[in-house]
C-alpha cells in the first residue's frame, strides 16, 4: 500500500473531469481554472509538508471554486457605510443621486455630443457641458473642470505663477488627504512660495511687504480639514482681493470642499460658499465636485473669463480633463442645486439634513428588525461627523444602533468580509451602526449582513 500522502492528491486533468469544475472551465475558461486548480494543488502541498493529511477531492473542487471567485471579484465593489461619516474619504466621498447616476449611465451607454456642437454640426468643446450651470449658480463670469481640486490648483499655480512669486499665509500650508501638502503642490507647479505671517496669525500688510515685482498672486487657502482657535487672525477675503486688484495681481481662492448651500442651518459652523468667494471678487476659485458639492469627483475653478480662456488653452489642461461621465454626472447634481431640490435629491444634503426624530425612528426600526432575526440590539445617542477635510470638528447629534456582541472587532471582520461589505465603527467597546449614512435601500441588505455575522460562530 502506497503510503506516500502526496500521491493521494489528485492531478490537474483528474480535477477538470469533476463535473463541478468541469462547469467552472466551461463558464470561465480552461486557463484560469487551471490556473487555480494548480494554486489549489500546490496549497494542499504544503498542508501535507507540514504533517497534514491530503484534503479530500470535494474539499479541493470547493477550494478551486473559492480561488476562481477570488480572482474574478472586482476589487472595486458597493459597500454599505453605516459610519456615520457623510463625506467618507475612503469610501468613495459622496454617493450620487439617482440623477446623477442615470445621467452617467445614459452618456457612458453609447456615443454622446461630448466634443460636438450640434447646431453648428461641427466639433466642439466638451468643457462647455457643465460651465453655463456653474456660472448661473455662483455668479463667475466662466468656469472649467478638471479631474480634481489638488489638480485645479496646480493647473492655476503653472499657468499664472511658473517661475514668479505666490504669497501665502504660513497658517494656510495645509495638508490634504493621503500626505499631499499645500505648499509640494505649489513647488511642483514652478511657483515660488513666498510664505507670510504666523500660524495662528496674519495680517493683508503682511501680504503688502512681501509682495515684489516677481510676485504674480496672492492666495488664500481654505482650511477645510482642520480648525485654528483661540488667539487668531486672517485677513477677510474681499481685503486681499482689494490689495491684488490695487497691485495688479491675482487673488486665487483655494476653498477645498465648497459647498453651494450654507451648512449653518442645519446646527454646523458657517462653510465659506463658492458664492460667496466669487461675489468677493476672486480672480479665481477653485474647489472639489465630489465633497459637499456631493457629484462625481472634479475640481471646479470658477472666475474672471479672461482668466478661464487661458487656462483652458495651457498644455496642462489636456492631461487633468475629465471624461463624459463624469461631466454628465455633474451637471445632473447641479441641476439639482438649481432646482431647488438639493437637499432632497443630492444623498450628502439629505444626510446633513436628516432630522433627530427621523433618525431615531429609523433606528427604532432597525432594532425590531434585528430582534426579530435574533440579534439583541439597542439604541444609543450619539454624533455623525460630515467628514471629507469639510467642517473640521464639527457633528451632528444622531441615534445609533449598538449590538450586544463578545467582540465586537470578530464581528466587525466578518461584516467587512462579506458582499456587500459593511463598515461600522466600533465605540466605547461597542459596535455601532449610524442610520445617518446607510441609503434607505441598503437597509434590508444591512439587517441580514448583520445577522448573519452574529450568528456565525
Amino acid at each position: 500500500m502506497d503510503t506516500n500522502p502526496f500521491r493521494n492528491l489528485p492531478s490537474v486533468d483528474r480535477l477538470l473531469q469533476v463535473e463541478a469544475v468541469a462547469a467552472l472551465a466551461a463558464r470561465w475558461g480552461r486557463d484560469l481554472t487551471v490556473e487555480a486548480i494548480r494554486e489549489t494543488l500546490d496549497a494542499a502541498r504544503s498542508v501535507i509538508r507540514a504533517g497534514g493529511a491530503a484534503p479530500a477531492e470535494t474539499d479541493l473542487v470547493a477550494e478551486v471554486e473559492a480561488r476562481l471567485a477570488a480572482t474574478l471579484r472586482p476589487t472595486l465593489r458597493p459597500a454599505i457605510n453605516a459610519t456615520g461619516v457623510i463625506v467618507h474619504t475612503n469610501l468613495g466621498r459622496a454617493p450620487l443621486s439617482a440623477e446623477a447616476r442615470a445621467a452617467m449611465d445614459a452618456v457612458a451607454t453609447g456615443y454622446s455630443n461630448l466634443e460636438y456642437d450640434l447646431e453648428a454640426g461641427r466639433r466642439g468643446s466638451r468643457y462647455v457641458h457643465a460651465e453655463e450651470l456653474l456660472c448661473r449658480l455662483t455668479g463667475a463670469e466662466a468656469a472649467l473642470v478638471v479631474n480634481n481640486n489638488a489638480a485645479a490648483v496646480l493647473l492655476m499655480l503653472m499657468c499664472f505663477a511658473q517661475g514668479r512669486e505666490v504669497i501665502i499665509s504660513r497658517g494656510q500650508l495645509v495638508e490634504i488627504g493621503g500626505g499631499f501638502r499645500i505648499p509640494d503642490v505649489m513647488r511642483q507647479s514652478g511657483a515660488q512660495l513666498v510664505e507670510v505671517g504666523t500660524t495662528n496669525r496674519t495680517y493683508a500688510r503682511d501680504y503688502e511687504a512681501a509682495i515684489t515685482e516677481n510676485t504674480a498672486a496672492l492666495m488664500r487657502v481654505h482650511r477645510s480639514n482642520f480648525r485654528l482657535l483661540g488667539f487668531t487672525h486672517e485677513p477677510a477675503l474681499a481685503e486681499l482681493v482689494a490689495l491684488a486688484e490695487s497691485r495688479g495681481l491675482l487673488l486665487l481662492d483655494d476653498l477645498g470642499s465648497g459647498t453651494l448651500l450654507d451648512t449653518a442651518p442645519y446646527g454646523l459652523i458657517h462653510e465659506p460658499t463658492i458664492q460667496e468667494s466669487v461675489a468677493a471678487g476672486a480672480s479665481l476659485v477653485s474647489c472639489s465636485g465630489d465633497k459637499l458639492l456631493g457629484g462625481p469627483q472634479a475640481g471646479i475653478i470658477l472666475g474672471r473669463a479672461d482668466l478661464i480662456a487661458r487656462l483652458k488653452k495651457f498644455p496642462l489642461t489636456r492631461a487633468l480633463r475629465v471624461d463624459k461621465t463624469t461631466l454628465a454626472g455633474l451637471q445632473a447634481t447641479l441641476r439639482h442645486y438649481l432646482l431647488g431640490e438639493a437637499v432632497e435629491k443630492v444623498p450628502v444634503w439629505r444626510m446633513i439634513a436628516q432630522g433627530e426624530e427621523a433618525l431615531a425612528e429609523r433606528a427604532a426600526t432597525w432594532v425590531r428588525a434585528l430582534e426579530e432575526l435574533g440579534v439583541s440590539a439597542q439604541v444609543i445617542p450619539g454624533r455623525s461627523a460630515v467628514g471629507g477635510g469639510s467642517l473640521p470638528g464639527e457633528t451632528l447629534p444622531t441615534r445609533l444602533v449598538t449590538l450586544s456582541v463578545e467582540s465586537p472587532d470578530a464581528v466587525a471582520a466578518r461584516l467587512r468580509a462579506g458582499e456587500p461589505p459593511v463598515i461600522a465603527r466600533i465605540e466605547a467597546d461597542r459596535l455601532v451602526f449610524d442610520p445617518r449614512t446607510v441609503l434607505p435601500e441598503q437597509e434590508e441588505t444591512l439587517w441580514q449582513r448583520i445577522a448573519k455575522a452574529c450568528n456565525t460562530t
